[in-house]
């Protein structure tokens, strides 16, 4: 007899825990179910990842970038998948852009559910050879569009009493990167706001995730900036930025994102290799910046310098790019930049 009241309550656990279980995985699929999200930086790259994942998702999606052609190009692909999207062109460095755009959103959707601060650029060089521009540029897009976009829409946020702020920091805003600064500037910035934001905003039942992902393989490294004809900068960064094990998938790194959103996460760095490299620094921030510094005696140096895009190296110099990370390069251009 207490064998089988033993067995019968063992029964009924291992129903509560499957129904348990059932009813989570439901609730999570349901999480951007018929919802919208808007996403800076949705053209190309791991914005428009996302944005097909969360059309998976069954969400609407409203995209933002600073070139028009991109985004039409964008919002046809996005439409092929069955999507409901609309596109904005503007430049969440600049304030007014980002309200107009998201009263717009808000006209055209009644609301806005998710934004993902997503839009970056990347300059690379060696801090002399950025100019005070290159500094203010990397700050307006990378910090002041993450508070741009979270100034615009907390107020209808806060009157639904319900929202979701996802901030996409880097890596870079958690260790300086040597030849990076003006980039791991604004991300040190970006990562302070959201996660000072995230404390304030909890109140309101409005959650900020910041997420802190290394280099992707989405073939970006071609929109980078890089000093001009300064071709061996050039290769080593297509190399660090396309290289398996190196970097993260986007659609794998995608779905963690989402993932990170339905459990409302406060905080998530991406990939492993990025999880231990953070700990080493902190543990070790003499040591880290020590290496660094050698590391820094082998790359190349230029005084103030101006800037061009890495695609206009490629054009220019058929040996700037690796064999192998040529065909990475291409791949991942074709499945993230649609260009």
């Amino acid at each position: 007899m207490k064998k089988n009241n033993i067995q019968n309550v063992i029964g009924i656990a291992g129903l509560i825990w499957a129904g348990k279980s059932l009813y989570q995985e439901f609730k999570a699929k349901k999480h951007f179910s018929k919802k919208v999200a808007f996403i800076t930086g949705g053209s190309k790259g791991l914005g428009l990842t996302l944005a097909e994942e969360l059309i998976n998702e069954g969400c609407q999606v409203a995209i933002c970038a600073r070139d028009e052609e991109d985004l039409a190009k964008a919002q046809k692909h996005l439409e092929g998948l069955g999507g409901e999207v609309r596109s904005y062109v503007c430049d969440v460095g600049n304030r007014s852009e980002v309200e107009w755009v998201v009263n717009e959103i808000i006209k055209d959707f009644e609301r806005i559910d998710f934004v993902f601060n997503n839009a970056g650029i990347i300059s690379v060089g060696s801090m002399e050879s950025f100019g005070e521009e290159e500094y203010k540029k990397s700050l307006d897009i990378m910090y002041w569009g993450i508070v741009n976009t979270t100034l615009a829409v907390i107020p209808e946020m806060k009157k639904r009493k319900n929202g979701q702020i996802i901030n996409i920091t880097s890596i870079g805003g958690e260790i300086s990167v040597p030849h990076l600064l003006s980039y791991s500037a604004a991300k040190f910035a970006a990562v302070g706001f959201s996660k000072g934001s995230a404390a304030e905003l909890r109140k309101d039942n409005i959650f900020v995730t910041t997420i802190v992902p290394g280099l992707m393989r989405t073939g970006s490294y071609v929109n980078a900036k890089f000093p001009v004809d300064e071709k061996e900068e050039f290769k080593m960064f297509s190399f660090l930025s396309s290289t398996p094990g190196l970097t993260l998938n986007p659609r794998r790194a995608a779905k963690k994102i989402l993932q990170a959103t339905k459990e409302k996460k406060y905080y998530q760095i991406l990939g492993n290799q990025n999880k231990i490299l953070v700990k080493f620094t902190h543990l070790f921030p003499n040591l880290t910046i020590s290496l660094f510094s050698y590391a820094t005696r082998l790359l190349p140096y230029r005084d103030i310098s101006p800037f061009e895009e890495g695609k206009k190296i490629t054009e220019k110099y058929d040996d700037a790019e690796l064999g192998f990370i040529r065909k990475f390069g291409e791949t991942a251009q074709e499945r993230h930049q649609l260009s």
